[in-house]
């Protein structure tokens, strides 16, 4: 009965959070409830006083004409706002599944930083609950940064197909880069492990032909469930959800995003003869270079105030459709009962995350290459306790811990 309620109080938000658009100064304060839920405890007026104050948040935008920035936009606002709201409302429908610290349950901690010592490189905020009643570890992180592109960083890109050229004299690329990431690692085996992520990026690069610079962005991100066990009216309620958010933009998107969900988190250095990898878990939706636009960059200020037409539209569907996707998959099974032996493939399956996170993930890669990235923020996607065995035997072929492996290796259609 409380998991229909709590099904139910989430909806209600959700429509309501769907309706209504929300201005940047709002959607990055959190609600009353969410403020008691992160602040410290109220001190005296003497302690308060000596008390350090915290980072504003959004970070600063630099001064106009700043060398080596990307001038700031309504896009960039737009989304600025959309990943606020994103983490304030997921923070609020997790913490209502914790429950009630009377209850054991734990709350978001926030941490709020700069990156610089003006802070016109951007920063980021934090919120990460740890040892909770239902959750391990979850990390719902927001980063607005701009900077300067290293070599290796501008590489990787190149790597991608991404044809980005240095302007001559000058030390690298500047970009703009905003999102929330969230992992959430649940307590117990039987509720799946869940990723996603929505971001736009912004570069400057140097037109040799044209002999200007030029302006370049786009939207990335996704969701997708990671269970340790297969139970399809989850993989099919996940995935479903996520198709009619896709729809809306086109029927094309979803089958094209899922295959490229499927494609992505694969780690293809466990392949098996007949097989061509282990995917991380059982997909949703993974979309990047979405909204490529470029042109130069004397162009893109004069239409700054454009916005980011029907591409920021889909991310605005696709971020808001993670939650309803997401919670009642969560509350089915968070109190399910589970044995020694369940949680201990739970670790298994754990490692696996670890691996992929670690040698195939792009923006673990990029971040740990960006001078003065925040390693906290990067590896908070990492849960509290993995496990590897030598040689460990699979599971039984009939088992649902046996049929999600035949699911990994061999993707399956879920809408």
């Amino acid at each position: 009965m409380r998991h229909a309620r709590l099904v139910g109080a989430f909806a209600r938000r959700a429509a309501v959070a769907a309706a209504v658009a929300v201005p940047i100064t709002a959607a990055c304060e959190p609600e009353p409830a969410q403020l008691r839920a992160t602040q410290a405890p109220v001190l005296c007026a003497s302690a308060a006083a000596a008390a350090p104050a915290k980072p504003a948040f959004p970070p600063p935008a630099p001064p106009v004409g700043a060398p080596d920035t990307v001038p700031t936009s309504k896009r960039q606002r737009d989304m600025e706002a959309l990943v606020c709201e994103l983490q304030d409302s997921i923070c609020s429908a997790l913490e209502d599944v914790e429950g009630a610290p009377s209850r054991g349950g734990k709350r978001f901690q926030e941490d709020t930083w700069l990156r610089g010592s003006d802070g016109h490189g951007g920063g980021g905020r934090s919120r990460v609950l740890q040892g909770g009643r239902v959750f391990e570890k979850a990390g719902v992180n927001v980063s607005i940064v701009r900077g300067v592109l290293p070599a290796a960083a501008a590489r990787q890109m190149r790597a991608r197909g991404k044809d980005m050229t240095v302007r001559p004299g000058a030390d690298g690329l500047p970009f703009y880069a905003v999102g929330v990431s969230l992992v959430l690692h649940p307590r117990n085996p039987k509720a799946p492990t869940a990723h996603a992520n929505f971001r736009m990026f912004e570069v400057r690069d140097w037109d040799p032909v044209e002999g200007c610079e030029r302006a370049r962005w786009w939207y990335g991100g996704g969701s997708d469930l990671t269970p340790s066990f297969l139970d399809e009216d989850d993989a099919r309620h996940f995935h479903s959800t996520l198709k009619a958010a896709c729809d809306k933009h086109g029927s094309e998107l979803y089958p094209e995003f899922k295959r490229w969900c499927d494609e992505y988190f694969n780690n293809t250095h466990r392949a098996l003869p007949g097989d061509d990898g282990e995917r991380r878990g059982i997909g949703g939706i993974f979309y990047d270079d979405f909204g490529d636009t470029v042109m130069s960059a004397k162009e893109a200020e004069e239409r700054s105030e454009e916005g980011g037409g029907k591409a920021f539209d889909f991310v605005c569907d696709a971020g808001r459709a993670f939650l309803p996707a997401y919670i009642p998959v969560l509350v089915r099974h968070v109190d399910e009962p589970f044995t020694e032996e369940d949680k201990r493939w739970q670790q298994l399956r754990r490692g696996r995350y670890v691996e992929f996170n670690l040698v195939h993930d792009r923006g673990t890669k990029f971040g740990l290459h960006t001078p003065g990235s925040r390693i906290e923020s990067i590896l908070v996607s990492l849960p509290e306790t993995a496990r590897w065995e030598y040689q460990a035997e699979d599971p039984p072929k009939d088992s649902a811990a046996g049929r999600l492996l035949e699911a990994l290796r061999r993707p399956r259609e879920w809408a």
